[in-house]
């Protein structure tokens, strides 16, 4: 019997529960599946510091009523009351003062394993310009993480093929706090780029530098910034009237 489409629903997610639902997705795949150390651990949550001065967003399944994507949003005025941008925790990012116009920091994004394909993004990336477009963004940063669970292999593979085509440093560079190990790669590696940080990519988002090796998450972080004029025209019905 031919199951019926899924249907997705985007949404803010506002108030303790949805913020919830939306920490036990983020633990359930950075714990789980990266083997990540993250605060809130034995309640079965990924939180932190940064949580309560984000826009939280989710796509949530309306048959089951799950909630299957998540990310978080965060502008400069909120980073300014927090002191700094998480991006800043890994990353020295030289140039960010300088950047014109409002600018947005997105992080934790995150889908479960059963729903990663294009129409679950399709629909996150939908509502993500509904904000762009409210606030008038110019710029969209944030970190996309590549697994190290191969000691790096992958990380430095799909690094020599986003320096080919996906590097610029001309509006901002960042400097990773704690670089990637040397590592000397074979001839025959195939260089899969995670579905997230190649989605990035086909939107227009540039990389700024080498990435940062988080060990707390076993990734290796790459510092992404999608200047909004610079949107791939292909993609850029995601973002509806945010263009």
């Amino acid at each position: 019997m031919t199951q019926p489409p899924r249907r997705f629903q985007a949404e803010r997610l506002q108030g303790p529960l949805a913020l919830r639902q939306a920490q036990a997705l983020r633990y359930q795949v950075f714990s789980h599946e990266f083997g990540a150390q993250i605060t809130g651990i034995e309640q079965g949550l990924d939180m932190d510091e940064f949580d309560p001065h984000c826009l939280h967003l989710g796509v949530r399944d309306l048959q089951s009523g799950e909630l299957v994507a998540t990310t978080r949003l965060l502008d400069r005025r909120a980073a300014a009351d927090l002191g700094h941008f998480y991006s800043e925790q890994e990353f020295a990012l030289h140039g960010l003062a300088s950047l014109e116009g409002p600018l947005l920091e997105i992080g934790r994004t995150c889908v479960a394993p059963a729903y990663r394909n294009g129409a679950t993004i399709a629909v996150l990336w939908s509502e993500l310009a509904e904000v762009l477009n409210e606030g008038d963004y110019r710029y969209l940063m944030g970190c996309a993480s590549i697994p190290m669970r191969d000691g790096g292999l992958q990380a430095h593979a799909v690094m020599q093929r986003l320096r080919e085509r996906h590097l610029c440093t001309e509006h901002l560079r960042a400097e990773p706090r704690h670089p990637l190990p040397a590592l000397e790669l074979p001839g025959n590696l195939i260089a899969e780029i995670p579905p997230l940080l190649k989605a990035y990519m086909r939107l227009g988002a540039r990389i700024c530098g080498e990435p940062c090796w988080d060990r707390e998450f076993q990734v290796a972080d790459v510092f992404i910034l999608l200047k909004r004029d610079e949107l791939c025209p292909r993609y850029a019905r995601h973002f509806k009237a945010a263009v």
